[in-house]
């Protein structure tokens, strides 16, 4: 870990960077991908599964069986965890409804607007390093809520052909339509384009590694809404002498575990605090049984010193953090400062890993800085709001010569002639 302390704005700089990628070699190799799958369909996707995930398939829905034997498969404990997070993630999506609006805009004008579920959504769930079945709760849980008519699902499969058995379970706790045995790029351009088994969709949402999103990003230049541009996992911390270092350690650990490229940032009021957390860090670290992959993330991550919690709320903002955990005295002060972050967690007895599971709020959030004009995955994300208007002989008479008069200047007499025909109708 990178440690710098009383940054000036160079320094600044450079703490808030996130990893560089070479961004043209990517897009070609992505771009071949999904071309093929958009040619070739099914044959394309099981050629891949073969490629990159080493598993030979006969076909790529997961069958009834296979759902029977998942739920043998995961212990009572796990059920009963998945179903107490399920029903925590549904109550706080349930109260997002959308009651709608309608108003008379000017006598004889009125104009209302509801909320319409996306038809068919697509969901990705990674199953390279972890299996992610909370993603699953998260995804599908709000889709159902929304009204989403059919829900599809791409998953990798392990190498003997199956797909975690917790994941499937989750789906069906959750509501899932169906499943394929799908990863990577081949799974975003079968739900971008539809294959002879998997349907196309028009909504793709779910993490993943950089060839996922760049796929996602490409698909979404033509065919395909995405939830979000995303990239590696990441979290900020700001503490003062307050904080446990033994807490700090394990969130930042509890990032850097997610791979490689994720990335980590403690930014600190305690010159102390930041020693212990390096020890701390050291010391957890060495028990982990994803350790090379934590420490391969911990290279890209920093540690800051500051002087106050102003300037450390003001670097946090200019970071823009997928995940902001506030663990200082006045945690609730600052945390009514918070301008950019995708999530926050509020008070030293509130991990980061509370909201990736249980406590309620959606764990897919904006990374790489977007949180700056990005929301996570709520309940509208599966919506479409719908405005509608209708106007009566008094509302022609209200409007009717402002819209006549614009239309002119704008000089589309077409649109003057719709409503000049209405004037003199009455």
């Amino acid at each position: 870990m990178i440690v710098y302390k009383n940054p000036d704005e160079q320094a600044l700089r450079e703490i808030v960077k996130r990893p560089t990628k070479d961004a043209a070699d990517l897009t070609a190799i992505v771009s071949a991908v999904l071309a093929r799958i958009q040619r070739e369909g099914d044959a394309a996707v099981i050629d891949y599964e073969r490629q990159f995930d080493k598993v030979q398939l006969s076909q790529l829905a997961v069958t009834e069986s296979e759902f029977e034997a998942a739920e043998r498969m995961v212990s009572a404990d796990l059920k009963a965890a998945l179903q107490q997070a399920h029903a925590q993630i549904a109550r706080f999506h349930e109260a997002q409804r959308y009651a709608g609006i309608d108003v008379e805009t000017a006598p004889g004008v009125r104009c209302w607007q509801r909320s319409v579920p996306i038809e068919r959504v697509g969901l990705y769930v990674p199953g390279g390093t972890a299996p992610l079945f909370s993603t699953v709760l998260m995804l599908a849980t709000p889709a159902r809520i929304a009204g989403c008519r059919e829900i599809v699902l791409c998953t990798p499969p392990s190498k003997d052909g199956s797909v975690h058995p917790a994941i499937l379970v989750a789906a069906r706790i959750a509501g899932v339509s169906k499943v394929f045995k799908a990863g990577g790029v081949q799974a975003i351009g079968a739900m971008a384009y539809g294959t002879e088994s998997v349907p196309k969709v028009f909504k793709i949402f779910g993490p993943g590694n950089q060839y996922v999103q760049c796929a996602k990003q490409l698909v979404s230049l033509a065919d395909v809404a995405i939830d979000m541009p995303a990239g590696p996992s990441e979290v900020a911390v700001v503490a003062d002498e307050t904080a446990n270092p033994a807490f700090v350690a394990a969130d930042l650990l509890s990032q850097a575990e997610h791979g490689v490229d994720s990335q980590v940032l403690l930014v600190t009021t305690s010159a102390s605090l930041l020693d212990a957390v390096q020890v701390e860090v050291e010391k957890q670290l060495a028990a982990l049984p994803r350790k090379e992959i934590a420490t391969a993330a911990l290279a890209n991550s920093r540690l800051v010193l500051v002087a106050s919690t102003s300037e450390a709320m003001a670097i946090s903002n200019r970071y823009a953090p997928e995940h902001l955990i506030l663990e200082t005295a006045d945690a609730d002060a600052l945390a009514a400062q918070v301008v950019n972050a995708g999530s926050v967690f509020i008070g030293h007895l509130t991990p980061e890993s509370a909201g990736d599971y249980a406590s309620g709020t959606n764990h897919t959030l904006p990374t790489n800085g977007y949180a700056t004009a990005y929301s996570g995955v709520n309940l509208d994300s599966f919506c479409r709001k719908i405005t509608y208007q209708h106007i009566t002989p008094e509302g022609i008479r209200s409007i009717g010569h402002t819209v006549e008069l614009m239309a002119e200047a704008e000089q589309l007499d077409a649109h003057k002639n719709a409503m000049t025909l209405r004037v003199q109708s009455l």
